[in-house]
């Protein structure tokens, strides 16, 4: 079977350049032109790969002067070729392109595909006097909103989007305004402007709206929902994100590379363990010489990794449980959540266990004492979590609500590209933990739990499941557990390169990708949560269901609103 590398070779020949500077060695990066990224996103499809991420960057020195987009001190003036934008030449190492008088660098556009364990990143260039790239939305639905975003925050436009509306930033922003521009001084007010957000709209005999949000009655995040619905049958939804839009991405531009963990740390509190794994991983590869964790550090991180997927899961199952009028398992497994956290600050320090991990390694380390005390802990919440699981499966109360209810159909799964609990509840076999694993998951490898019904009672189940399989694998790394060092010497990226990292949170895959400067400073860090594809899936899976059963579906995704606004 060919692999998507040598389908993009294969189909664009010449004009696949790799990118030698992208770590680690398996994942590709080819540069192609924007006439062929079409081609390339159409090679991708053919070959059953899904869409990742897209997202772009802003590699020139341009500045388009405005109230919003100052010139910095010492840069005022354009020269002829960059065509009134300020654009610098400099040559490309990598195409060649601009040999003799340089190439007008502007913006990077990338998209990463992926298929079993290979992930591939198609990149393009846009001149600052262009900033435009062809559309792969007909190609991946996902590539909807991920476009929209580029337009909204980049000010790099998708030709042939059939959706101009602004993603993440708001109506009221001014339209100038790209805040991932590197000439975007966060620092600067900015004025309000009046805007409105068009709903896509349904008319009919009996068709009426129903607004939710952005303020909900319970504790979640902000964000909008828009139903249009006939009686109590839902007929299409519709949301609106971007309340917890806190400029993330761009703040790491201005921070060091350790500053970085405890920020990455932030991104969604709930998946504190996962995403600053992601970025330690992500900066380890391309640390010169390579940046490699002592074992006993790996296998903490994985212990932490599998402490956090368990208090999450269990939490969720309540929640779902609550929003199904069932609370008295809401209880249970709020105290047994309780249990979890209560030991993760006495062992780590810390409940969710925030700052604990660290480049090249982890900060802090588990005594025996701490390990009987695990294991102990484990006991308990094994037995007690079975007999709730047994009360949760045989009641039949339960079962007609959870059951049949927010269906995602496998087929809709896999051309939205959705990962993790959603992506495993509805047929799609995905686990970074397996198909790219760190140590000690290349060793104690979890089971997976694939389900095909892609309903509530799917994506709780899963949960369940994945519960047992945690408890098993923390037994194993504890019962195993390497002697010796917990993290290594913090090394510095080397200027210019780039580095990639995917990690299964407990949510699902997540996906870092940072760029080195010329200094080896942040350039730029993107970051994917798994919300930022599975929101995507609730609108789906909601079509033919009740109004009353919208809470209960969404708990079920239970997706992070501050994951995807960043």
């Amino acid at each position: 079977m060919n692999t998507l590398k040598d389908i993009i070779i294969t189909t664009l020949k010449e004009d696949a350049v790799q990118d030698e500077h992208q770590y680690p060695a398996w994942v590709t990066t080819f540069i192609v032109p924007r006439s062929r990224f079409v081609e390339a996103a159409r090679a991708m499809k053919k070959a059953d790969a899904r869409l990742v991420a897209e997202w772009a960057t802003d590699e020139t020195l341009m500045h388009t002067p405005s109230p919003l987009n100052p010139l910095p001190q010492g840069e005022g003036k354009f020269d002829e070729q960059s065509r009134g934008t300020g654009a610098k030449f400099i040559p490309s190492p990598l195409t060649g392109e601009g040999q003799g008088g340089g190439e007008l660098r502007g913006f990077g556009i990338f998209a990463c595909f992926a298929k079993a364990s290979e992930y591939l990143i198609v990149k393009t260039n846009a001149p600052p006097d262009d900033p435009t790239f062809p559309t792969l939305t007909k190609k991946f639905p996902a590539s909807f909103r991920f476009e929209r975003q580029i337009q909204s925050l980049m000010g790099v436009n998708p030709t042939g989007h059939p959706d101009n509306r602004p993603w993440i930033k708001h109506e009221d922003w001014p339209k100038d305004a790209w805040p991932l521009r590197k000439a975007f001084d966060p620092s600067m007010y900015m004025e309000r402007v009046t805007g409105e957000y068009k709903f896509i709209r349904a008319e009919g005999i009996g068709v009426f709206e129903i607004p939710v949000g952005p303020v909900h009655a319970g504790i979640i995040e902000p964000g909008h929902f828009r139903f249009q619905a006939v009686g109590e049958d839902i007929l299409n939804l519709e949301k609106k994100l971007g309340y917890v839009h806190k400029g993330i991405e761009k703040r790491f531009e201005a921070l060091s590379w350790e500053e970085g963990v405890r920020l990455a740390g932030r991104v969604s509190g709930d998946t504190t363990v996962a995403h600053s794994l992601a970025y330690c991983m992500a900066v380890e590869a391309i640390t010169m010489p390579g940046c490699k964790p002592p074992e006993r550090g790996l296998w903490l991180r994985a212990l932490m990794l599998e402490r956090e997927r368990i208090a999450n899961h269990i939490g969720d199952i309540g929640g779902i449980c609550n929003d199904a009028a069932f609370a008295f398992l809401l209880y249970q497994l709020s105290r047994l959540r309780e249990i979890v956290l209560r030991t993760n600050y006495k062992l780590f320090g810390h409940r969710l266990m925030m700052d604990k991990v660290a480049i090249g390694g982890v900060s802090v380390d588990i005594t025996a004492d701490g390990i009987n005390e695990i294991l102990s802990e484990l006991n308990l919440i094994s037995d007690e979590f079975e007999r709730l699981a047994s009360i949760y499966d045989e009641n039949p109360s339960l079962e007609d609500r959870v059951r049949d209810a927010g269906v995602l159909a496998p087929d809709t799964a896999k051309e939205l590209g959705v990962v993790g609990i959603t992506a495993r509840a509805s047929g799609q076999p995905l686990d970074c933990r397996i198909q790219n694993p760190f140590p000690p998951y290349a060793v104690i490898v979890p089971r997976m739990t694939v389900l095909q019904a892609g309903d509530v009672h799917s994506r709780t189940w899963v949960r369940v499941e994945e519960v047992r399989e945690s408890i098993i694998v923390i037994r194993n790394i504890l019962t195993s557990l390497p002697s010796g060092e917990i993290k290594t010497g913090i090394k510095y990226p080397a200027p210019d390169t780039r580095g990639f990292a995917v990690v299964e949170g407990w949510r699902g895959e997540i996906v870092y990708w940072i760029q080195a400067g010329e200094k080896g400073e942040i350039n730029r860090c993107m970051v994917r949560d798994p919300s930022s594809v599975n929101w995507l899936a609730v609108e789906q899976a909601i079509h033919g269901n009740i109004v009353p059963d919208f809470p209960l579906c969404n708990k079920s995704f239970n997706q992070s609103y501050s994951g995807h606004d960043l």
